[in-house]
């Protein structure tokens, strides 16, 4: 299917009509709002002025959405890659295949950060494009914020990013907390929690991230489990905070409980998973 007319111009809502019958006929979860975001990016506009304010569709961004069409419909690549950019909070994020698209769950991760003590020093262990460093600074720049990540790819574009947002935080390459000094109150973390055995059933988008965010071992909890150890291991640490998977948090609680931490809570997201555990030192923390 060509949304390129003969003429050179073709109708804004038509051809969004035709592009989200193309997804649709893809798979796409969403086809509707992935054509209006691919064709809104096509024409260097929002998607609210795309649909109020242009009717015509010429050449060049006509061949640009067709391009991106392609690419979303042929492999399912995410839209957040094919523009290049993700919302996140109060953020405008740049996003490529260095490191995991940020989902809406991971912002229960900066609420619970958002709830420390001023002045406290925190770190974002995986940060990956440093969304929850980068908000959490945003949204409390009283905070010492600090992203730690072992891909060097990922921990570049965290720190374009800061840059690009005028955000000041310290970027530290790192294997979660090893041989980083014993200098944080609270540490965060988005870790990979995705079993190796349920490879082959995650949805075709999943495939275009990097495999290093998302597979941790046999039950998932292997890096989870690492970073537990680790932060039990060190006195400043007071609290804990941790994305898991769906059905994964009773067992990360039991965890938490194993090594002393005090106090473990568990918020659910929008949907209702149980998404951040929380482990506090000491009951009074």
């Amino acid at each position: 299917m060509s949304v390129v007319a003969h003429e050179g111009v073709r109708a804004v809502r038509a051809a969004l009509a035709d592009g989200a019958a193309l997804l649709a006929a893809a798979g796409c979860d969403t086809p509707r709002l992935d054509a209006e975001v691919l064709l809104a990016h096509a024409a260097g506009t929002s998607r609210e002025r795309l649909l109020l304010e242009q009717d015509e569709l010429y050449g060049t961004v006509a061949r640009a959405f067709e391009s991106a069409l392609a690419r979303r419909a042929r492999t399912r690549e995410p839209v957040a890659y094919i523009i290049g950019r993700r919302a996140f909070r109060r953020l405008e994020l740049a996003v490529d295949r260095r490191a995991l698209i940020p989902r809406p769950e991971t912002e229960l991760l900066v609420d619970v950060g958002l709830q420390l003590p001023r002045g406290a020093a925190v770190i974002d262990v995986g940060t990956g494009c440093g969304a929850v460093a980068l908000a959490l600074a945003k949204e409390r720049p009283d905070l010492r914020v600090s992203a730690g990540e072992l891909s060097p790819q990922a921990l570049a574009l965290a720190s374009e990013n800061a840059r690009a947002l005028g955000i000041d935080i310290t970027l530290r390459r790192a294997d979660l907390l090893s041989g980083l000094p014993d200098e944080f109150d609270a540490v965060l973390a988005n870790l990979p929690y995705v079993a190796e055995g349920e490879r082959e059933l995650l949805a075709p988008e999943i495939a275009h991230e990097p495999p290093l965010a998302l597979f941790a071992g046999a039950d998932g909890l292997d890096a989870i489990r690492a970073l537990i150890a680790q932060a039990a291991s060190r006195e400043r640490v007071e609290l804990l905070a941790l994305e898991v998977g769906a059905g994964q948090a009773g067992a990360v609680a039991a965890l938490l409980r194993q090594r002393r931490f005090a106090r473990v809570q568990i918020e659910r997201d929008l949907a209702g998973i149980e998404r951040i555990v929380v482990g506090v030192r000491r009951e009074d923390g």
